[in-house]
């Protein structure tokens, strides 16, 4: 299964973070790891996820775009589950 980093910029809505969940849901992508912050203008989010799954992470990436108040979507990093146990169990 691979993992990646996915990096969401979108404004400020109550209901922002409900929805994004949906789409990971409804993709197919299991959600390893999240943080939300606020910007400082108090308007915007950054929400950084590391989701995984066997599917394409570009038809998530395509999907979030999609939502309303999503400004921009940016997947950072790809890397393999079972290459991330291989290094916790040699180290």
């Amino acid at each position: 299964m691979m993992q990646h980093n996915v990096s969401i910029q979108a404004r400020f809505r109550p209901e922002m973070l409900e929805r994004v969940l949906r789409v990971v849901r409804h993709r197919g992508f299991q959600v390893c790891a999240m943080n939300m912050s606020q910007m400082a203008n108090n308007e915007n989010i950054n929400i950084e996820m590391t989701v995984a799954s066997e599917r394409s992470v570009d038809l998530l990436s395509v999907q979030l775009n999609k939502l309303m108040d999503v400004a921009s979507v940016e997947v950072q990093q790809q890397t393999s589950q079972q290459t991330n146990q291989q290094k916790r169990a040699n180290a």
